[in-house]
């Protein structure tokens, strides 16, 4: 592993993400929790996740998918887009940010907006909103699967274009 830090801020990882990581100091921004989260899925520190993680959030925490996926990938790298609040002096904050992965040698980005908050006065993840394109809108009206073919052939949907994959 390369002396930088996984989060990509161009500092050692020594004075970046790692004393978070393992507890000697505490982040005091979100950008700065969001980053020691990142480099927590690409190192595997998954306890990490869970302890910077909101009361609400811990409940749903499936540690071991999060372990599954943080060791799959090859983490290359994440852009915070934005920020709003967040700051050593607030209490709540937004980041967007597009975390770089691969899996399998295929390029994959992973684009979020996350909410973080101050909870006795240490900044955790709140939620995050995942953003992607707009799901696909149908034009005309859906064909049942044994409803006749839109091409003519006088077939059912489903074993002639319906079928084809």
């Amino acid at each position: 592993m390369s002396d930088f830090c996984p989060c990509t801020s161009g500092n050692q990882f020594g004075e970046c993400c790692e004393p978070y990581l393992i507890g000697r100091d505490k982040p005091q921004t979100a950008e700065a929790l969001m980053r020691s989260r990142y480099s927590a899925y690409a190192l595997g520190a998954i306890d990490y996740l869970y302890n910077t993680s909101s009361d609400k959030v811990r409940k749903e925490f499936d540690g071991e998918s999060s372990r599954k996926w943080s060791e799959s990938a090859e983490w290359t790298g994440i852009d915070i887009l934005s920020k709003e609040g967040g700051e050593a002096d607030d209490d709540k904050g937004v980041v967007e940010f597009l975390a770089h992965y691969k899996v399998d040698e295929t390029d994959y980005n992973h684009h979020e907006r996350a909410e973080f908050a101050k909870v006795k006065g240490e900044w955790v993840f709140v939620d995050g909103k995942i953003i992607g394109p707009e799901p696909e809108r149908r034009d005309g009206p859906k064909v049942g699967r044994n409803d006749p073919c839109t091409c003519g052939s006088g077939k059912k949907y489903k074993k002639c274009c319906g079928g084809v994959k």
